[in-house]
This record gives C-alpha cells, sequence and structure tokens, in this order.
C-alpha cells in the first residue's frame, strides 16, 4: 500500500511532509505535491504532518477522491523530486479550507 496526496493540497502546497519522507517520495507540480506510488514505503509519517490533511493511505482514500490514486501515480512520472521544505505559496492558507479544487490542479 501506498499513500496519496489528495484534493486539499490544491493550491496550498505546505511541504511539512517533505521533511519527514525517509525516502524523498514527493514530487512537486506548480501547485500541489504528489507521492511517487513506487517510491513509498508506507511509513505513515507524513500523515500526521499535512496541515490540511490531504494525504491518506491508498485504501483509506474517501471516495471522492478515489482519482487522485492514479493522478498521484500519473504525476509522479512527471515531476521533479522534492525533498526539503519550503514555504508555501504567499496566498496558501486562503485555500486551506476551500473544496472543489480539483479542477485548478496545474500539470
Amino acid at each position: 500500500m501506498t499513500y496519496v496526496v489528495t484534493e486539499s493540497c490544491v493550491k496550498c502546497k505546505f511541504t511539512d511532509c517533505v521533511d519527514v519522507c525517509p525516502v524523498d517520495c514527493f514530487r512537486e507540480g506548480p501547485n500541489m505535491l504528489v507521492i511517487d506510488p513506487d517510491e513509498c514505503i508506507d511509513c505513515t509519517l507524513c500523515v500526521a504532518e499535512c496541515p490540511v490533511e490531504a494525504i491518506y493511505a491508498e485504501d483509506d482514500v474517501p471516495e471522492s477522491q478515489k482519482d487522485f490514486i492514479a493522478l498521484n501515480a500519473e504525476l509522479a512520472k512527471k515531476w521533479k523530486p522534492i525533498v526539503e521544505r519550503r514555504d508555501p505559496p504567499a496566498d496558501s492558507e486562503q485555500w486551506r479550507d476551500v473544496k472543489d479544487k480539483r479542477h485548478l490542479i496545474e500539470k
């Protein structure tokens, strides 16, 4: 089983999770992160670090977010690894509680 970044990350892109990942499985896109399922070792450390609760075990991804399992795998092949924490976008706090952001994903 792998872990999956879901819709809550879109336009927030907090990188607290990156700091605790022992295998550098996160990939960075223009306005969100994803997890490379081939690199993830299921350590669970990132889950507690995500301030917007965007990370789930693959088996626990909410039904409405299941498409993010495939999306993480797809985008992880395109995006570059991120291995250290960075400042979030300047407007990340205003996006924190916004729902229905998937149409804003920049690939």
